[in-house]
């Protein structure tokens, strides 16, 4: 049986055009999540805790499959959601497909 790969399964999720904003239905599941403050670019917290989150994500991941083989599944990417109080600070990139605005 191939494994279960949420990421192929939600393409429209995944898959957003780059050329324009997309509204997208994101259906409600259960994950593993870290919340802190500050830059995580250089946090040594924030890198702990990504470690941490990988490590029980993998973790569960080989529970599961040990548990049932036919339950495999890929270990999705890490997202994240980022905000600020003064949003000066953050850096905002376009991006076109190439093609053109």
């Amino acid at each position: 049986m191939p494994k279960i790969d949420l990421k192929k399964e939600l393409k429209d999720l995944y898959n957003a055009p780059v050329q324009r904003p997309a509204l997208v239905d994101v259906p409600e599941k259960n994950f593993l999540m870290i919340d802190g403050m500050g830059d995580p670019n250089t946090s040594q917290e924030f890198k702990d805790a990504i470690e941490a989150l990988y490590s029980l994500s993998y973790t569960l991941k080989f529970m599961v499959k040990k548990e049932n083989p036919e339950n495999d599944y890929v270990v999705m990417p890490l997202e994240g959601l980022w905000r600020a109080d003064d949003m000066s600070g953050f850096y905002w990139e376009t991006r076109t497909s190439g093609n053109g605005p």
